[in-house]
């Protein structure tokens, strides 16, 4: 007779003595989550985009050759013994739309100026928050942004309605968020504070209606994008309410005491333990990592100038050996990165970087010259097929480059999203294939 099989859902806990519980990993016996592909299984698709604020030296990041046999430069040759698993891209950029030197770099994700975002269906959306859009409530935590020295003017992460979301800063906040639980007190306070909150949107919903009655276009048209923005809103207290009585995972992972206070060196790891542990937590499956300034703090780099002076470099050649210190700081972090994804195995046999596609780059190509031209862009992992630098010519029909947009277009398809268009995108992109 054959056993009659349950089953097993992320709302299942281990259940011990004295009530405790524990949310359970992901297991084979678990149904097709949201935000999986057809070809994963039960196994979600992830987005991870970490983005960095000042760009990296052109010359230093883009291989001269093309093709599976390029060498990789100095600044991301700490990536070599991942080559088979990421894509480095030249040439992709946001065309006019994304220019605006360091005013520009909030345009990474999106394509889009936050100035220019009422020309386009969908604002200044970025690609991880679109990607949101259709994991929906099925994890804690539609999408996490975390940073590391976030500059406000430049947030990776925008909504729809034009709204930038500031990324958490502290280790221990982000620690807190993931694995640790409120105490009773709190948990009660925060239920009575949705209701309060629920009931003063009903309240301002009511008003807005009857008031956009009275208003000229122009301020209907602003009245509009509020309600966008209060809508946001009430879909973060709706899963917000739905998580708040379910139990957090626990972990074994110690994060040091001091974590908030490390200097910039020993910080930016942490950053990338917490976002694989919120990965296989299945806490999240969208999260953005904004790396911008290094603070005071350096670590002990031996640095005689600031990270932003030194991104105006000039060419001068003490200028960028200070520079490229920094930024191979930022490329070795992301190798031990991907060496963590690539170490965790999956329900469908996978790692867990196959089920994560892992966006590194920055917004900025080139700081010295204040250019949004060109950007330095890696895609590793997500199933894709791997292991070569694309360099896209210049498109004549719009008198630049390729859309990055296009990339983007090809990750929310992978992510599962049956949409043939994101902001800028002219297609899907050329030459980055399924494996």
């Amino acid at each position: 007779m054959l056993q009659k099989l349950y089953p097993v859902n992320r709302r299942h806990f281990l259940r011990g003595a004295g009530g405790a519980m524990m949310s359970l990993p992901l297991l084979e016996a678990m149904p097709k989550l949201v935000g999986a592909s057809s070809s994963s299984g039960e196994t979600p698709m992830r987005m991870v985009c970490v983005g960095n604020n000042f760009g990296y030296v052109p010359d230093l990041f883009f291989p001269v050759e093309t093709g599976a046999n390029y060498a990789l430069p100095g600044q991301i040759e700490v990536l070599e013994r991942h080559r088979e698993v990421f894509t480095i891209f030249s040439q992709l950029d946001h065309g006019q739309e994304g220019v605006g030197g360091h005013g520009g770099v909030h345009a990474f994700l999106s394509g889009i100026l936050s100035k220019n975002s009422k020309g386009f269906a969908e604002g200044n959306v970025t690609v991880d928050q679109k990607a949101a859009e259709h994991v929906g409530t099925a994890t804690r935590y539609s999408s996490m942004q975390m940073g590391c020295g976030t500059s406000i003017g430049n947030r990776l992460s925008w909504t729809a309605s034009g709204s930038a979301i500031p990324p958490v800063e502290d280790p221990s906040t982000l620690f807190s968020l993931l694995f640790q639980e409120p105490k009773a007190k709190d948990r009660s306070l925060l239920k009575e504070a949705h209701v309060q909150e629920k009931s003063i949107l009903d309240l301002v919903k009511t008003d807005a209606d009857r008031l956009k009655r009275q208003i000229g276009k122009a301020d209907q048209e602003k009245l509009d994008q509020y309600f966008t923005s209060v809508r946001d809103l009430e879909k973060r207290l709706t899963q917000s309410q739905a998580w708040l009585d379910q139990s957090k995972p626990k972990t074994n992972y110690k994060l040091p005491a001091e974590a908030d206070s490390f200097d910039f060196v020993d910080r930016l790891p942490l950053y990338y333990d917490l976002v694989a542990l919120a990965l296989q937590t299945d806490s999240t499956r969208i999260i953005t990592l904004e790396v911008s300034g290094i603070g005071n703090n350096s670590g002990g780099l031996p640095l005689t100038k600031g990270y932003h002076q030194l991104t105006h470099h000039g060419r001068v050649a003490s200028y960028i050996e200070e520079l490229s210190i920094i930024e191979k700081v930022h490329t070795a972090a992301f190798a031990d990165f991907l060496d963590t994804l690539r170490s965790v195995k999956e329900p469908n046999g996978k790692s867990l970087l196959d089920n994560t596609m892992t966006l590194f780059g920055s917004g900025m190509g080139n700081a010295s010259s204040h250019s949004n031209k060109d950007l330095p862009i890696i895609l590793a992992g997500g199933g894709f097929k791997h292991g070569q630098h694309i360099r896209f010519e210049k498109d004549n029909s719009r008198g630049s480059q390729t859309m990055a947009c296009n990339l983007y277009l090809s990750m929310l398809q992978r992510f599962g999203m049956e949409i043939d268009h994101f902001n800028t995108s002219t297609s899907t992109l050329t030459g980055l294939e399924v494996a």
